[in-house]
């Protein structure tokens, strides 16, 4: 299925370039027959072409004669003209094929590409089993053909490299996913260097206190061969012209679906006011968030299940539950962790449950918020996210009894808004990483 599409041009523009040389050769070259003697049938040749005399006339000294010779001179004329122009817009079209078409193959070594992928880009993968050890997609957009490649099996040196121009999905989050990164990175390098391939993008799961400095010196600034990086959380090296900060997305490593809008989850009323169900660390803003619940019986308005151990894997009852409390709560509680930035803000927007985050910065090097007036979540808010940010946990009793006088219309109207923001987001993130990517990679059209 890859590449049809350019095949079926390949072969149109080539059909065309042999018939036009088949009429040029036609035109030009094909030899003359010349005229044989005509003693035989000769009263079947005059019945053909007309009286008498008009056949006498043409014939006359055994020479031929045209009436039409400075016609046919034109149109040779016109024809070597119609001849040129075709063969020069043949090799138009040929050139601007190759200069305007781009096959980038993404190798997704971190769960984050299957939000490029399959949430951003809407892509499908095959098979469709999360547990296969080889899946695969693709698809064109804009001027470039993508081919997705994930699973165990996707590993250096052991699998078709099908493009010269490549995105790695990267997991720097801790020190062995970094040393996995770099695996990777160098036999990107070698690829480079063997002239296999002639561009590389880097999309990074980053440090959640945005300890990131591992891979600067890779990034083509600085002599490496990373022409472009897209990394998560407000990473302080962002610059909008070869690093660009990335959404962290919905956890796809729990396996959190792809969730269509549907008219009940738009317009049905929710049975509680808010939720929030995960880990409440020792000394954090979540104990203050728990104890401010508790008061005045909040606690009874909202999903609440807290745990004072973080997992990393969900069980099937536990993920049916978390689903459950963002589809039947109105808003979603997104306490800051070693982040602000958390999978709960994206997951809250699959099912219009309006994100209440703890808009403070995190300690460690992601974005000052002295320098940057939109830290943190400065790609959120970027975007005009329509979520409710405070500043602590005590302004929160206030945004819920303001939620009690809201009627079902005010919220079917405020979930439409959200859903559509949402829907919006990701439509941006896909198009500005495709621009960004032809930029990059393409040939300049500047003589």
């Amino acid at each position: 299925m890859r590449g049809a599409r350019r095949r079926l041009c390949s072969a149109l523009v080539l059909a065309y370039g042999l018939f036009s040389l088949y009429a040029a050769y036609t035109v030009f070259l094909r030899p003359r027959r010349p005229p044989g003697p005509r003693p035989q049938h000769r009263d079947r040749d005059r019945d053909r072409r007309g009286p008498p005399g008009f056949t006498d006339h043409v014939a006359l000294g055994n020479e031929e004669w045209n009436p039409w010779e400075g016609d046919e001179k034109n149109e040779l004329a016109a024809s070597q003209q119609r001849y040129e122009a075709n063969l020069k817009m043949i090799k138009y079209a040929r050139s601007h094929l190759e200069q305007t078409s781009l096959r980038v193959q993404i190798w997704g070594k971190a769960a984050i590409g299957l939000y490029l992928w399959q949430h951003i880009f809407g892509g499908h993968l095959e098979p469709a089993d999360v547990t296969a050890q080889w899946r695969e997609g693709s698809q064109k957009a804009g001027k470039t053909y993508f081919s997705f490649l994930t699973g165990p099996s996707v590993v250096p040196g052991y699998f078709s490299v099908e493009a010269e121009h490549v995105v790695l999905v990267l997991n720097g989050r801790e020190q062995a996913k970094v040393a996995s990164a770099t695996q990777w990175l160098r036999y990107a390098q070698t690829l480079i260097q063997t002239r296999k391939i002639q561009h590389v993008a880097v999309v990074l799961l980053g440090n959640e206190q945005c300890n990131n400095g591992w891979i600067q010196p890779y990034l083509k600034r600085n002599g490496g061969f990373v022409n472009l990086l897209f990394v998560t959380y407000d990473y302080a090296f962002v610059n909008e012209e070869d690093i660009f900060q990335w959404p962290l997305g919905v956890a796809t490593y729990r396996n959190f679906p792809v969730v269509e809008p549907n008219w009940s989850m738009l317009h049905d009323p929710r049975s509680y006011l808010c939720n929030f169900l995960g880990t409440v660390y020792k000394n954090s803003s979540r104990e203050t968030l728990m104890e401010i619940l508790k008061q005045d019986g909040l606690d009874k308005l909202c999903w609440i299940a807290a745990r004072e151990q973080w997992q990393p894997q969900e069980t099937n009852e536990s993920f049916k539950n978390y689903q459950d409390a963002l589809l039947h709560s109105d808003l979603t509680l997104c306490p800051v962790g070693i982040n602000t930035e958390c999978y709960r803000i994206y997951e809250a927007c699959s099912y219009g449950s309006l994100p209440v985050i703890e808009d403070v910065m995190t300690p460690g090097d992601c974005g000052n918020s002295s320098m940057y007036h939109s830290a943190p979540l400065q790609l959120l808010k970027t975007m005009g996210a329509p979520f409710i940010f405070i500043k602590n946990w005590n302004e929160l009793p206030a945004v819920l009894e303001k939620e009690k006088k809201m009627n079902l219309q005010e919220k079917i109207q405020r979930r439409k808004k959200l859903l559509e923001w949402y829907q919006n987001f990701k439509a941006w993130m896909r198009q500005k990483f495709i621009n960004t990517l032809e930029n990059s990679f393409l040939p300049s059209d500047k003589g």
